[in-house]
């Protein structure tokens, strides 16, 4: 198949897929909103950081682990198999672990995370289900990962559209017909990515798949080399808590829980904008990986620049409907029509989602760097991007420009990192032998 064909279905399926996996958030957010009013709004967004490192986790040992699995494949090495079962029993290991603190000390944790007493009574149950669960969200993302690089976009695309599905369906069915209220909302959540793990099994399972759970003793050693090709993919997804995190606490003193609601909703939309441009990472990372391994230096180039224009593109239009559409949907999260609510959500989302049009370059490129096994470089884009510079700004610019600075600080730092990586770009183009860093 063409490759230029090939990039389209494994792109356009994947931002589907991960559109998919980002609206079960979305769902919980308007049905709680619903049920629960700004309080249940605010105890959904003050765990949700719990959900993105969980999910980090998972992604970084499942991508990593497939990715170190496509490119020891092409190179026929012999270990290619080993890393499956490697990436599930450490999944195992450390979602047991997350399940066992989840479920003594939920309360503990969302003090901790910056909820009250009125917050916690609300959502402890919530939060004590679904880190139950962490096990399962892990094993969801090695999964679909596997599958993805194992030539089958299709189904990892059917599987997360159906998990997120599955969610929404749930939801409803179980905080309001069985009037379940939080706890509903978290057991059809916890449950959901069990159907996606169910739909991947019949790929994997299948005479198609490629792929042989090969049984092994645990290795660190491998453990590590896939966190290493991983660490894009974990700080992708870690930033988002890590922002909210920080942003929750700035907005608490600047706003006070109706600010935390109203960020609620921008940081659920951002979860789902974030998804499209891991849609374009993540479909393009086994073509560029394999294209890698197998030594093409010209489709490698090609699948870049792809990812990168279709990558603008899509900002630009995400960014002009959530700019000129940011009342309308701020309306659909304010039930109890607050208008405080509603002036705080819709400034939000047309400042903060300025940053779109840089993130979506930054996640395309520490992917890239990722799938061409330069770890270092796509390190250093995720941190500074996930952690160093979007703290600095966030803390700076809300003492100098109150709460519009908050929301303007994922802009800044993304932007900054935007230059970052294009200087890298630069030099690997023109230096392509020589390690960058």
């Amino acid at each position: 198949m063409n490759i230029r064909r090939q990039f389209a279905k494994y792109v356009s399926q994947n931002i589907l897929g991960m559109i998919g996996l980002s609206c079960y958030i979305l769902a919980d957010s308007y049905f709680i909103s619903k049920a629960q009013g700004a309080d249940g709004l605010t105890a959904l967004n003050l765990v949700l950081p719990l959900y993105n490192l969980i999910f980090a986790i998972g992604s970084m040992i499942g991508i990593g682990s497939a990715i170190r699995y496509v490119i020891t494949r092409a190179k026929d090495e012999t270990d290619a198999d080993t890393y499956l079962f490697n990436a599930v029993v450490f999944t195992t290991v450390i979602g047991v672990i997350f399940a066992m603190i989840g479920f003594l000390f939920p309360d503990k944790i969302m003090a901790v995370l910056g909820a009250d007493d009125t917050i916690i009574k609300t959502g402890k149950i919530y939060t004590q289900i679904f880190l139950s669960f962490s096990p399962v969200f892990m094993w969801n993302y090695v999964a679909n990962a596997y599958v993805r690089n194992d030539g089958a976009p299709t189904v990892a695309m059917v599987a997360t559209l159906c998990s997120s599905l599955f969610n929404i369906v749930f939801d409803y069915v179980l905080m309001f017909p069985l009037h379940m209220g939080m706890a509903g909302a978290a057991l059809a959540t916890a449950f959901s990515p069990v159907v996606g793990i169910a739909i991947c099994m019949v790929h994997l399972l299948s005479k198609r798949s490629h792929i042989k759970l090969k049984i092994c003793a645990p290795s660190v050693k491998k453990l590590v080399k896939s966190c290493q090709l991983g660490i894009a993919a974990f700080v992708g997804e870690m930033s988002s808590g890590v922002i909210t995190l920080a942003f929750n606490f700035l907005i608490l003193n600047l706003a006070g829980n109706v600010g935390v609601a109203a960020y609620g909703v921008v940081a659920n939309i951002s979860l789902v904008t974030v998804a499209v441009f891991t849609g374009i990472a993540q479909g393009s990372q086994p073509l560029i990986s394999r294209s890698y391994g197998n030594g093409n230096k010209k489709e490698v180039h090609l699948l870049q620049n792809l990812s990168f224009a279709v990558s603008v593109l899509l900002a630009i239009a995400l960014y002009a409907i959530l700019f000129f559409g940011a009342e309308s949907i701020v309306a659909i999260f304010n039930h109890d029509h607050n208008d405080v609510f509603a002036e705080y959500a819709r400034t939000g989302i047309q400042l903060y989602f300025i940053g779109i049009l840089f993130a979506g370059q930054n996640i395309v490129g520490s992917n890239y760097f990722s799938a061409t096994e330069k770890a270092r470089e796509a390190f250093l884009i995720s941190i500074l991007r996930g952690f160093v510079l979007i703290l600095f700004f966030a803390f700076v610019m809300a003492l100098l420009f109150g709460l519009n600075g908050v929301w303007l600080a994922y802009a800044v730092a993304e932007a900054c990192v935007t230059i970052l990586m294009v200087v890298f770009l630069i030099k690997g183009r023109e230096n392509p032998n020589r390690k960058l860093l």
